[in-house]
């Protein structure tokens, strides 16, 4: 079994422990450096944090090529 986990990247929307206040804890990731640039998927408001806050609080990674496949079988 393997303990790597995988990496978020740009595009992907990942799930997130703590839930922003419009309700949403989904987030789009719009930029990774030493911080992570995220678009909150109920609102839309754009957010940095630190890198190590939002590895840690990573519940989910649904990557860009899921989201691409729902929207085609819809």
């Amino acid at each position: 079994m393997s303990t790597e986990r995988r990496r978020a990247q740009v595009g992907d929307v990942v799930v997130l422990r703590k839930a922003h206040p419009c309700g949403s804890d989904r987030w789009e990731v719009l930029r990774i450096g030493a911080d992570f640039r995220l678009r909150c998927q109920g609102c839309g408001r754009l957010v940095m944090l630190p890198r190590s806050k939002v590895e840690r609080r990573i519940r989910k990674i649904e990557s860009a090529a899921d989201q691409e496949e729902d929207r085609e079988v819809r």
